[in-house]
């Protein structure tokens, strides 16, 4: 299936699905063996698909597990260009729908996940600690930090 974006010489957008899992004060978020950095869960939205079908399938891919949704939690329009790896010299705008999932009472998964043929390892951050780890989306540290009800819209302008 192909996913819902495109490039156009330097410029690249995609429409993204993504998770919010808490365990045990944790967020899940991935990392592979040749990014620098931690993101979260998920990944294109197929043409055709709905976001939310979209989220369940990205998070059962990478985790192994399959997580039942509580409520979508952010809508997030994403401007970055500081990029490494298949991004380099990309100017690149990305719209998410963030999930936030219902928590299984347990960080135990069954990850075999590979992104463009490369490894994903699957890493329980702590909350609190999210400030210490390079970890995309930005807005996530501060916005796990306090109670949420309703849908928000976050702008990341993060350009250089």
């Amino acid at each position: 299936m192909q996913d819902c974006g495109f490039t156009r010489e330097n410029k690249w957008f995609r429409y993204r699905a993504a998770a919010i899992i808490i365990e045990e004060d944790c967020a899940l978020f991935a990392g592979n063996e040749i990014d620098n950095y931690y993101y979260s869960i998920g990944g294109g939205v197929h043409v055709g698909e709905t976001s939310e079908k979209a989220v369940k399938r990205e998070v059962l891919e990478e985790t192994g597990v399959e997580y039942e949704i509580e409520r979508l939690a952010v809508v997030h329009e994403n401007f970055f260009n500081e990029n490494q790896g298949t991004l380099k010299g990309m100017d690149c705008h990305e719209i998410s729908m963030y999930y936030l999932m219902k928590p299984r009472g347990t960080k135990q998964l069954n990850s075999d996940s590979y992104s463009q043929g490369v490894r994903e390892t699957m890493h329980w951050i702590p909350i609190k600690d999210l400030d210490k780890y390079k970890a995309f989306p930005t807005f996530l540290k501060e916005y796990l930090s306090k109670e949420h009800a309703g849908i928000e819209h976050i702008i990341t302008d993060e350009r250089k």
